[in-house]
């Protein structure tokens, strides 16, 4: 019985030292909602124009989500016609990589290593 209690505190241990927290933020047009995942309450709303006391700097058409170290973003963006948005991902070893995402009720999440992401306003889809 004791080994049993050990086991099951080592695996408790080692499962929540590896624990990633998870970060939403939500994307509705010229809104930015960022809310708690895990208790599904929206923390606070950002006017994309005006930005917001989080954001690390204006930099024009980008709004900046900065990702701690081990965590995960969720992206969920949801505007109401096809439209793209331009996501800038750079890692932590300084690298970037541009993706360019379809903002139609879609939810995408940010890849290991990132250290910030950064989401245009949306744009027409144009489709060659």
């Amino acid at each position: 019985m004791k080994k049993l209690t050990l086991s099951i505190g080592l695996v408790a241990a080692i499962l929540s030292a590896k624990a990633q927290d998870t970060t939403c933020t939500y994307f509705k047009g010229e809104k930015v909602y960022e809310f708690n995942y895990q208790m599904d309450t929206i923390l606070y709303v950002v006017d994309f124009e005006l930005g917001g006391e989080l954001q690390v700097e204006n930099i024009g058409k980008f709004y900046e989500i900065p990702i701690t170290y081990g965590d995960v973003l969720c992206l969920d963006l949801s505007d109401d016609k096809k439209k793209v948005r331009k996501v800038i991902t750079t890692f932590f070893d300084g690298t970037t990589r541009e993706d360019m995402l379809d903002s139609n009720h879609e939810v995408y999440y940010s890849p290991r290593g990132a250290a910030k992401v950064s989401v245009s306003k949306p744009r027409l889809a144009i489709k060659l």
